[in-house]
This record gives C-alpha cells, structure tokens and sequence, in this order.
C-alpha cells in the first residue's frame, strides 16, 4: 500500500468517523417546537412564557434520565400571536423543517386554531397551548392531538362575572379584540353577566394596531355603565382604548380579561389604573410555590402571564414521551392524559426527575405541576382563576375561584 492510498485510507475511515458521531448526537437530540409571540400584541409577557416551559426542558435534562439519555432541545418560533398566516409558515417549518417531536404553544387563539387545522393535526403532531383560551378550540377537529393547559373562556367568563357581581357591579359596557379570542371570551361574559341579572349596555369589537381609539371610546361612553371591561391584549388595542377612555373622561374603573394582565399595562396608565380587577389563570399551593421558587431562581417572573401554563405544557410533553418509550408523534399523544391525570405518584413542579425515574420504573404518574394540572374531555384545563386589584402601582392578589 503506498503512502498516499494510506493517508486516503485513514482520511476515509475518520471521516465515516465523524459521521457516525454525528448521526449518534442527532439520535440523541428530541427536539420541542416552542412557538409564541415574540413579536406582536403579547410581546411583553413572551418571554416569560417561553422561559418558563425551556426551564422545564432543562430540568428534564438536568436529571439525566429522560429516554435512554436522550436530549431535549426548545426550537423557538414566532406566531406573531395574530397572523394566521406566518403562524402557520412558522409551525410547518418546526414540523418539516427541525422535525420536532410535538409543539408547546401556540399562545393565542386565532393562530393556534390555524396551526392545529393546517399544519399539527394533518402532520400528527401534538400541541399542548399554554394559553389559547377560545372556547372554539373544545371543539376543533383535532384527533385528540390538541390539549392546553388554561381553561377555556367559557370558564373565565363566569369567573369574571363572579367577581363584578362580587363588587356590587350591576352594568357594564365591554370591549374586546376584534378574533376569534375576543369574540368568544365576550359571548361567554355576557351570557354570564345576563344570566347573573347584570346590564352589558354595549359589546363591541375594537381592532388592533390603530393609533386611535377615540371613536370607539364615544360609543361605549354614550352606552354608559358602572364600568368598562376590556377583553383584549396588553400591548396592543386593549392598552389604547383604556388610554382613550382615560384621556376623555368616560371611565375611570375598568374590569380586566387574562389577556390584559402584565406590567406594561401599569407602566403605560399609572395611577388612572388603581382600583382596577381582574383575572387571570393561576393556582395556589405547594407546586405553585415550588414553581415560583425555581422560576426566580432562574431569573423569571414567575407572577407573570400564563408562566406556570407553558413550565406545565412542556413538562407534559416530556413526561408522556417518558411515559411512552419514545419520542414518537403518535406515542407522546396517547400518553399525554395518562400522565397528566390519576391515578398515580403526584408530581409537583420541580420534581420531574422524580416523575421521570417512577415512568422508567414502570410507574404512573399524576402530574400536578405548577397550576394544578387536570386535563377534562377533549384535553381540557379544569383550571381555577387569581383575582386581582390594582393598588399603589401593583397587581395585588384577591383570591383563587
């Protein structure tokens, strides 16, 4: 053999080498679609959102015990939180492109709907939404490959009704963004509020992305009520009709939907906000508290939006594909429910290396996580809701229905 043919030789047998190497770390990588909006109405509390569900991901593989020591690797994506269009670009990219094993997401109501009916379900992808809330997705044609862990609006609407009639509010005039979102958490308020024996004077859409709000405004001040509940996002539309009903006067209380909730509602009104209620999905208790802690720890606001929801849906995908031997598509959906709910060990946030060590030993698992996770019917969040106030500048706790 000369010398040449030698060295072609070794070069050869390094380079298969490397590719089997190569082939063997990609083996051992389970990537996890991780789409929100980044960008758009919701852009402040984002990326609270995804921090929270990578921190799960990163707690799974900390323990050293997902799979046969597989890797979970987060693949961020923008929904936009409003255009179907790009959402669905963004999520066929996810499933074709990276060839993630299932999504955590997407965040509003509208592009989840379009993700699920265009690109997840037709591929067999599961999704688990930390906050769609749409009472339209119960009933989506999903075969059984959609699941959330927020309750649906038509809970959230009741909820909010119980805390007005609570506070002695008899009419109010309502606000929402004008999708699927908005249209639905309002008829799911009203019907509530009506049923409850109160007065909703006008309902009425507003549209994102104006920079005026003033005529919209008119109309609900020439309907009147006790107060204005505005069912729409925090930075976008929802933030600019309560400016405009500030600045001319023709509301000083207002009543808030979950979409609603976030900082930069109180750094952009101020004090002309005190005095304001209410409700977002959240939980109390030990896997609340257990969250809140690794959460800080990490660097993340644990009371902001839907954060204890995405820490959950992630955790929820791990955990079924450990409860399913593999990260197939198929397995990770039929799995889902049997970890989520008993029977089983309970299991907290925070303790899914205990979670994983009980399904590699053949196990169950009933996994309780940060918010309290029961999935009903059709991959349902029973759900409970955190009221609030505004008072000196802060969201402060009421209680829990």
């Amino acid at each position: 053999m000369s010398f040449a043919t030698s060295k072609l030789l070794a070069a050869s047998v390094a380079g298969a080498a490397l590719l089997a190497a190569s082939v063997v770390a990609q083996a051992q990588e389970v990537k996890v679609g991780v789409i929100l909006g980044f960008t758009g109405p919701l852009e402040s509390i984002t990326p609270g959102m995804g921090g929270s569900a990578e921190l799960a991901l990163k707690e799974v593989n900390d323990s050293g015990l997902f799979l046969n020591g597989e890797t979970l690797v987060p693949v961020r994506a923008d929904s936009t939180c409003i255009d179907a269009a790009a959402a669905t670009a963004a999520a066929e990219r996810l499933i074709t492109s990276e060839n993630v094993a299932a999504i955590m997401g997407a965040d509003c109501s509208g592009v989840t709907i379009a993700i699920a009916n265009n690109v997840a379900v037709p591929n067999g992808v599961v999704m688990v939404s930390p906050s769609a809330t749409s009472p339209a997705l119960t009933d989506i044609e999903d075969n059984d490959y959609f699941f959330r862990t927020a309750p649906s609006d038509a809970r959230q609407g009741e909820v909010l009704t119980e805390v007005l009639t609570s506070n002695d509010i008899t009419s109010v005039a309502v606000s929402y963004t004008n999708n699927d979102y908005g249209k639905g958490f309002s008829d799911s308020f009203v019907a509530a509020f009506e049923a409850a024996g109160g007065t909703v004077t006008i309902n009425a859409p507003h549209d994102d992305g104006k920079g005026d709000y003033s005529a919209e405004v008119g109309a609900l001040a020439a309907a009147g009520g006790d107060l204005l509940v505005v069912l729409g996002y925090v930075d976008q539309g929802g933030v600019g009709i309560i400016r405009a009903a500030v600045d001319s006067g023709a509301f000083d209380r207002f009543a808030l939907g979950d979409g609603m909730y976030g900082q930069s509602l109180i750094d952009a009104i101020g004090e002309d906000l005190e005095g304001t209620v209410g409700v977002i999905p959240g939980a109390e208790g030990e896997g609340s508290e257990k969250f809140a802690e690794a959460a800080s720890a990490a660097g993340l606001d644990p009371s902001s939006s839907y954060t204890g929801e995405s820490y959950d849906a992630a955790a929820l995908i791990a955990l079924a594909m450990q409860k399913a031997g593999s990260a197939d598509r198929t397995a990770i959906r039929d799995a889902l429910l049997e970890v989520a709910n008993g029977p089983g060990e309970p299991i907290l946030a925070g303790e899914l290396a205990k979670g994983l060590q009980i399904l590699k030993d053949g196990g169950d698992i009933d996994y309780v996580g940060a918010t309290n996770v029961e999935l009903i019917g059709p991959g349902e969040a029973a759900g409970t809701y955190r009221e609030y106030i505004v008072e000196n500048g802060a969201y402060k706790t009421v209680g829990f229905r």
